[in-house]
């Protein structure tokens, strides 16, 4: 049988400390919306300071959720049994929240441009990819995992 690691608990660590901290700067949002707006010196600070909120909640809360989803995934990683239905509709809902982070934030380029915004756009494109490809290959794990148990 597989032997869980040290590392396999560090990182199971520092998700769960990751998504404390998402939960913890969502709270902080309206606070940090004032300062960003004030930092971008712009005339109309009203629309600087809700959009820059929108933009930061509605990202901050696709990024917890996607956190939460790592969570239940390790769950299963720790309990030795990876390769089950859970973790594919982890992988498809956190696809999900990836491409709706990279539509925010392309929609954010047309209203407050920065190449940081461009840059956040592709990550999570292709953060997308990679959930979608790796749901298709824990559904075949899963697959012939279970046709195995059939056999035997």
């Amino acid at each position: 049988m597989y032997k869980n690691t040290i590392t396999h608990y560090a990182a199971k660590i520092l998700v769960d400390v990751m998504f404390y901290g998402g939960i913890l700067c969502l709270f902080a949002v309206p606070w940090l919306s004032t300062r960003l707006s004030f930092l971008l010196n712009r005339e109309d600070s009203s629309f600087a300071y809700y959009i820059t909120a929108i933009i930061l909640f509605s990202s901050g809360a696709g990024a917890v959720y996607i956190l939460f989803n790592l969570k239940q995934m390790f769950q299963t990683l720790l309990s030795n049994n990876p390769f089950v239905e859970k973790n594919i509709r982890c992988f498809r809902r956190m696809a999900v929240a990836c491409a709706l982070i990279a539509a925010i934030y392309t929609v954010k380029c047309f209203l407050l441009f920065s190449y940081a915004t461009v840059v956040i756009v592709l990550v999570f494109s292709v953060g997308t990819l990679v959930c979608l490809t790796l749901k298709d290959i824990f559904k075949q794990a899963v697959y012939y995992k279970d046709e195995h148990d059939w056999t035997v």
